[in-house]
Parts: structure tokens; C-alpha cells; sequence
């Protein structure tokens, strides 16, 4: 996937009105998650996106307390200039399930689990909560 291809699938997924929108909220939720992956996850993922977008991504200093998913919106919404919860909501939602999909299966299935709860429903999968032993 190249950078244009990234965009153009955040574009059609959000329902962006402008390639522009959709190119600024990719850069936005790239920088975020940058914040929020480390290890091996973290260069894995890098090493899947689109050089542009690793760039974007790999260029942020890791936060020393991860966000929980809630938490994750919750500041993405006082980033953007007008946003409300739900609006990042959705901007997470059109651009993690494409970031998710370029990662794969199995190293999605690893970010999810260096992430605190929150995140599955961002990228598009279901949120399953660990059975307890009886």
C-alpha cells in the first residue's frame, strides 16, 4: 500500500469530504498511536505502513502511561479543532480499521494485547474480555 492508497482508503472509509481531511486525520491518528506502541509492535508496524506514514508514526516518543481506548478518543477529540468525542471516535474507527488491515491478522492480534481495553472496537474488532478460571 502506498501513501495516496492510504489515504484514499481513509478517505472512502470515513467519508471524508476532501482527500485533504482525510490526509489530516491520518497524520493526527498516526502520531497518537505512535505515542502508544512500543517493542517490537511499535517496528513491526512501522515496517508495514507506507514509508510517509512510518515516518509519521515512528517519529513520536512513546507516552510513559498508556491510554486506555476511552482515554486515547478522549484526547484525540482536544487535538482537532472542533471535535467532539464522538467525531474522534469515528476518526480512530476510519483510520485504525485501515491501519489495522495493512498490519494483518497476527500483529494486530500482538497490538492489541500491548494495549490497554478500549482499543479493539477502534480497529475494527470485537472487544472479548479474558474468561475467568473457575
Amino acid at each position: 500500500m502506498t501513501f495516496d492508497e492510504l489515504i484514499d482508503a481513509v478517505q472512502t472509509e470515513g467519508h471524508y469530504p476532501t482527500r485533504q481531511r482525510a490526509e489530516e486525520i491520518v497524520r493526527t491518528l498516526l502520531a497518537a498511536l505512535g505515542r502508544q506502541l512500543t517493542g517490537d509492535e511499535r517496528v513491526e508496524l512501522a515496517a508495514r505502513l507506507p514509508e510517509e506514514a512510518a515516518v509519521e508514526f515512528a517519529a513520536q516518543i512513546p507516552a510513559s502511561t498508556q491510554l486506555t481506548g476511552g482515554e486515547f478518543v478522549d484526547e484525540l477529540a482536544t487535538r482537532e479543532p472542533g471535535a467532539t468525542t464522538a467525531t474522534a471516535r469515528w476518526d480512530a474507527g476510519s483510520v485504525l480499521g485501515v491501519i489495522g488491515r495493512a498490519a494483518g491478522p497476527e500483529l494486530l492480534r500482538r497490538i492489541l494485547r500491548q494495549l490497554p481495553d478500549g482499543y479493539a472496537l477502534l480497529f475494527g474488532q470485537a472487544q472479548l474480555s479474558p474468561m475467568a478460571h473457575a
